[in-house]
């Protein structure tokens, strides 16, 4: 993830190509396109313009329930000195999928994906809590997923 705000600078084109992904990300290259007006090869070399520079990326979205782990939150988290040190221990940590520094009630809004609440609480308690910097955390424990999505588009 960048450190700073860049836009990056994208032709109707490869927003085309990006909005086709967000759609379905199995769409052939081919389909795409037929939609975008390029040929297979020159799709294929955009959309590897686009992961490599960190753009878009493509990944299998999963239900964390029917894989096994039945224990999702978002944990808002107060830090003392530089949040952005705080932020990247966080970061390392296989159970956290989502960092953001923010303002507000909070210094740092973190995800996390446990195999049930043992795990979390050996998480909050053993991991995060023990890192320099961390002054408290509050749980939010996700009850029901009711709306996740990522075909927001390009501007």
């Amino acid at each position: 993830m960048s450190a700073k705000r860049t836009q990056p600078n994208l032709d109707s084109t490869s927003k085309a190509i990006i909005e086709q992904l967000q759609t379905d990300g199995r769409r052939s290259y081919a389909e795409i396109g037929k939609a975008v007006g390029l040929s297979e090869a020159a799709v294929r070399q955009r959309v590897q313009k686009l992961t490599d520079g960190g753009v878009m990326q493509i990944v299998a979205v999963t239900d964390p329930m029917r894989l096994g782990f039945s224990r999702q939150a978002m944990l808002g988290i107060r830090a003392s000195g530089d949040t952005r040190a705080v932020a990247d221990q966080l970061a390392e940590m296989p159970e956290v999928d989502y960092v953001v520094l923010s303002a507000g009630s909070f210094d740092i809004m973190a995800e996390v994906v446990c195999e049930d609440d043992d795990d979390l609480i050996e998480l909050l308690n053993r991991k995060i809590r023990a890192i320099e910097g961390v002054a408290s955390t509050e749980t939010f424990v996700y009850l029901q997923l009711k709306k996740q999505r990522y075909d927001w588009g390009t501007r």
